[in-house]
């Protein structure tokens, strides 16, 4: 499952490192490759709430085995596309196929695990969701690197088709079927609803810079509270009126579930944008070829899977109190890098970002996987599926904001004052989202565990 799980994790990155070699070899241009990386983000965060109600209603094994294998043909539709558009399709298309698939497993987890093993299983898989954002950006370098029978940049997609196979037999075997105990029908209504309003925030935000903002940009943008609003409305009604809606109110009334997505909101933003705005400093600031640039991933990599296996016992042991000392750890690692790139930007080479890197890797493995836990300690196993749903589609949809308005900011003044003090201005501005965490933070319950 966990393999599974990671492949949509580490699409959603792998693409970051590969962008100039796409562009040169299908003459992208600006606003297609910001749609190669957007169109996916989108599409995934739009129809992760939606997976996990079907999952809830038709059983999550089946969703997931569906979902695994739409991701593995739409992969390879990826890797062999012959343009640009090609390629924009096929990762719209890879998005929804991930949104199926992503939110049967921590939906699995919360069903079929109880106490020290949910406990364990959730640290596995917040190992998983922060070390894949990493592994996809050092698997990428690799892969364009080596350049395998002069294929570039198309193996970092045609890689998934194998792991499909194998994750698709191995679920085949060992997943247990799980499903809500009084299914309902999907909310049509608030599922357009949504939709229009996530699109209407994404799009925009994700296409606009590179598009010179037209006019249909701020039409989007001005639709989308009124397509929040309706939609708002519209769940409190089904509700009240003892329908099952797409996003229940009453599941947002939850403390724990209330207070865990408040702490994933900063931090996802700040985490999305952050790795975009790493892999392009690395390559085109730095000067370091693909492979170098993920060489200097491994050690947040590392540190951020140790973080995650340390982080369940001490939110056991100090509650609330862990992940506030993650936040804070993980401010350290960003200051770090604010403090390297201002102080030894020249001649800073492949080792020089990397204790720094460490150190935020290590803040983020201690504060994602109690958070993690806290979101669905209280979401009863009938709403599993929502719950999942709900929370990926937070992450994923901050993580695209990230991309957007920290990606846009650190392009738009790197143009003007130059690379390194648009990082350094960037991540000042990232550190704003990290002391939000820290202050959100002290309002989870008090055991996190």
């Amino acid at each position: 499952m966990l393999l599974g799980a990671a492949l949509p994790m580490v699409d959603f990155f792998i693409v970051n490192v590969a962008l100039p070699a796409i562009d040169r070899d299908l003459r992208a241009g600006p606003a297609l490759l910001e749609m190669v990386v957007g169109g996916y983000g989108v599409a995934y965060a739009v129809l992760l709430v939606l997976g996990g109600r079907l999952g809830d209603m038709v059983g999550r094994r089946r969703m997931f085995l569906w979902g695994t294998a739409a991701f593995g043909v739409t992969s390879v539709a990826c890797g062999l596309a012959p343009d640009a558009w090609t390629l924009v399709v096929a990762r719209v298309a890879q998005g929804a196929a991930s949104a199926l698939l992503l939110p049967q497993a921590l939906a699995t987890i919360q069903a079929a695990t109880h106490g020290e093993r949910r406990t364990r299983a959730m640290s596995f898989y917040s190992a998983t969701a922060g070390v894949s954002s990493v592994v996809g950006q050092m698997l990428g370098g690799f892969l364009v690197s080596a350049d395998i029978a002069g294929s570039g940049w198309r193996p970092i997609f045609l890689v998934n088709a194998p792991l499909s196979v194998i994750a698709l037999l191995m679920a085949a075997r060992l997943i247990p079927e799980t499903r809500s105990d009084r299914p309902t029908k999907v909310d049509g209504a608030g599922t357009v609803l949504l939709s229009v309003a996530l699109v209407s925030l994404l799009v925009p935000l994700t296409e606009g810079r590179s598009t010179g903002w037209p006019v249909w940009a701020w039409a989007l943008l001005a639709l989308f509270p009124f397509a929040a609003a309706a939609f708002w409305v519209v769940e409190r009604r089904l509700e009240a009126a003892g329908r099952t809606p797409l996003v229940p109110p009453s599941l947002l009334r939850i403390r724990s579930v209330r207070s865990g997505l408040a702490v994933l909101v900063p931090f996802s933003l700040g985490w999305g944008g952050y790795m975009f705005v790493v892999a392009v400093v690395l390559q085109d600031g730095l000067r370091l070829d693909p492979t170098e640039a993920g060489l200097a991933l491994v050690p947040l990599c590392v540190a951020f899977f140790v973080g995650s296996l340390l982080g369940p016992r001490l939110g056991a042991r100090y509650g609330r109190r862990a992940v506030t000392a993650g936040t804070l750890v993980q401010a350290a690692g960003v200051l770090g890098m604010v403090l390297t790139f201002h102080w030894g930007w020249d001649g800073l080479g492949v080792w020089g970002p990397m204790p720094a890197l460490a150190v935020q890797g290590l803040g983020q493995g201690l504060l994602l996987p109690p958070t993690l836990r806290a979101v669905l300690s209280e979401v009863p196993a009938t709403q599993a599926g929502v719950g999942s749903g709900v929370m990926v589609t937070t992450q994923q949809s901050f993580m695209a904001l990230g991309v957007a308005t920290l990606g846009s900011l650190f392009l738009s003044l790197s143009s003007s004052m130059g690379m390194r003090d648009a990082v350094v201005t960037t991540f000042g501005v990232q550190l704003v989202a990290v002391a939000a965490t820290v202050v959100l933070s002290t309002r989870l319950p008090r055991g996190v565990s």
